[in-house]
């Protein structure tokens, strides 16, 4: 299996010299009525990956490869809720060495044991949360739709300090957006990203979790389908890959713990190019993040 961008294969457990590392989730639920397939992102934006460069001339950043590492996925089963604490624990592995954990989804739940992982070792963890859905919804148990529902039960985030970003369409549940506001969460439906400018959202981002450890997680179907057709659940009227991309390097000066980004379908995927903007996310991310 390709590693992402070709950084070194190594261990979660030694990772000495390591700025970040790439950790693959190949988990999804399997309750979605029509589209299961998650489970294979890891592998399809590792395999992508190799069409994006290290270097970016127009900001003059550049990945530093040699402090990049991949530790290779998870030990998950699909549908088993239990596994995902193997998971947490390659998260916390990287986290405890000093790295920044590059996570790579799977389905929508894989941001559980990243945070878990995460705000387990950095009290008052932000959440800044890039997607079609709040993904908080008050119903009980363990799926796409409560994610941080349980992340905010758990008491590993603070709702307070974290958003919900580019939210749109309908949704099965009334409460979809209503919810997460109850606990706490600021919600930034896709409506006023247009409405605002993509300046003055990033803008309220950057207040919302000043002084806080934060952490990115991008969904990618918070992309219109026109960009990215091999997602879980896509909704129209999403970011286009020049605005999604553009959020997220506009967020670039906050100081992220770690990242994830989730919900590629392979099977579901045109040419798999959504499997590419999702590397090309994590790459911009990195791009952000790199020491240099």
């Amino acid at each position: 299996m390709p590693t992402f961008l070709g950084a070194a294969a190594r261990p979660a457990t030694d990772l000495g010299g390591a700025s970040a590392a790439v950790v693959g989730i190949p988990f999804d639920t399997g309750t979605h009525p029509t589209r299961v397939g998650s489970r294979l992102g890891p592998a399809a934006i590792r395999e992508a990956s190799g069409l994006v460069m290290p270097n970016d001339p127009l900001t003059g950043r550049g990945i530093d490869l040699a402090s990049l590492a991949d530790v290779g996925d998870a030990e998950v089963s699909a549908g088993d809720i239990g596994s995902l604490d193997r998971a947490e624990e390659m998260v916390g592995a990287v986290l405890d060495q000093g790295a920044r954990p590059v996570v790579l989804g799977g389905d929508g739940l894989i941001s559980l044991p990243a945070l878990r992982a995460t705000g387990r070792r950095h009290a008052g963890l932000a959440v800044v949360h890039l997607d079609a859905h709040t993904d908080t919804y008050p119903i009980a148990g363990f799926n796409t739709a409560t994610t941080f529902s349980r992340a905010a039960d758990d008491g590993v985030i603070d709702p307070g300090a974290s958003c919900h970003v580019g939210v749109r369409g309908t949704t099965l549940h009334p409460e979809a957006w209503s919810h997460p506001r109850d606990l706490g969460f600021t919600v930034i439906p896709m409506a006023d990203c247009r409405a605002r400018g993509l300046d003055a959202v990033a803008e309220e981002i950057r207040q919302l979790v000043a002084g806080r450890p934060a952490w990115l997680s991008v969904d990618t179907d918070v992309f219109d389908p026109s960009v990215a057709p091999g997602v879980c659940t896509p909704a129209w009227e999403g970011f286009t890959a020049a605005e999604g991309l553009g959020l997220v390097d506009a967020l670039a000066d906050i100081e992220w713990i770690g990242f994830d980004n989730q919900t590629v379908s392979p099977p579901h995927d045109v040419g798999d190019m959504t499997a590419l903007l999702a590397a090309t996310v994590a790459a911009r991310f990195l791009l952000g993040t790199d020491p240099r």
